[in-house]
């Protein structure tokens, strides 16, 4: 089993935004990037939000881009969650994006079941997903449908994403809470490739999610928004507007498609994509540096 690692220039995919930008990160905004880079650190719990929760997405993503400074880590993709009705409306916008450091990607090899550690206690769930990568060499130019997003995408892996934050409240405060903690993400399975994936109509691949060989979810991505290439659009404008440089290349995992599904240590977690393949992991507690997450 590999872990995506990046070399010794830093970021692998993306790189958090220019500390010399001028922009003013007030000291509250650093208390609570603080807090919670330790709590995951240490894989200690918080039992209540290390600060006033932010009202709003630019808030959010003040302590999000302040916690990725501290935490220094590289990045080897971004997730992308739905935000709801009505707090899309209020929030002026219908998803949120949050990074998934390298180290805690992984890759199996054929018949391997990586160990994925979650904060116990904390918030813990598991989520199947389409993930996209998409290819070094971005222009500037955002794409504005499905057509051109595909000509930015070089590749398409099965995936389980693993939600899991120190604080057990991080979705149920809403969504500029749940990405001022990295968007609420504590790892990534890189599942089998897939083959021929513009010739499929991803959006209408039937998925389930099963927990200890119970289906506790199904569902297609056709009910996610604009599907997996909106998530796309949606990720690499965000990260332009926060001045992340995206020209490297990254992984996208682009959201939940059978939902958001509560995990616990011991469990087995397996997604099913139609006739495309499945991924698996097994689910462990994250222990002191567990932001460090299972060994390769």
């Amino acid at each position: 089993m590999k872990s995506i690692l990046a070399d010794d220039t830093g970021f692998l995919y993306g790189r958090p935004p220019d500390q010399g930008t001028g922009v003013h990160v007030s000291e509250q905004t650093k208390a609570v990037a603080q807090a919670f880079v330790a709590a995951r650190r240490d894989a200690q719990v918080l039992e209540a939000y290390p600060g006033p929760p932010p009202r709003d997405l630019l808030a959010a993503y003040s302590i999000q881009d302040q916690a990725i400074r501290l935490d220094g880590r590289p990045i080897a993709g971004w997730k992308v969650g739905r935000i709801n009705p009505p707090d899309d409306a209020r929030l002026g916008a219908n998803r949120i994006a949050g990074p998934i450091f390298a180290n805690t990607v992984f890759s199996p090899e054929a018949g391997e079941t990586p160990d994925m550690p979650v904060f116990e206690p904390g918030f813990a769930a598991a989520e199947a997903e389409f993930l996209l990568h998409v290819a070094a060499g971005a222009t500037r130019a955002m794409p504005r449908d499905d057509e051109e997003t595909r000509r930015r995408i070089d590749e398409v892996r099965l995936g389980i994403e693993i939600a899991s934050s120190p604080y057990p409240r991080i979705n149920a405060d809403g969504p500029a809470v749940t990405a001022s903690d990295f968007g609420n993400n504590f790892g990534l399975v890189l599942g089998p490739r897939v083959p021929d994936w513009r010739a499929i109509d991803l959006s209408a691949v039937e998925v389930t999610t099963a927990i200890g060989g119970r289906i506790v979810g199904a569902g297609t991505a056709a009910a996610m928004l604009d599907g997996p290439f909106g998530a796309v659009r949606f990720l690499l404008a965000n990260l332009a507007e926060r001045g992340i440089d995206t020209s490297a290349g990254l992984w996208v995992s682009t959201g939940a498609i059978t939902g958001v599904h509560p995990v616990h240590a011991g469990e087995a977690v397996t997604a099913r994509f139609g006739g495309l393949g499945e991924v698996s992991c097994r689910i462990v507690a994250a222990s002191h540096h567990g932001s460090r997450t299972a060994a390769a």
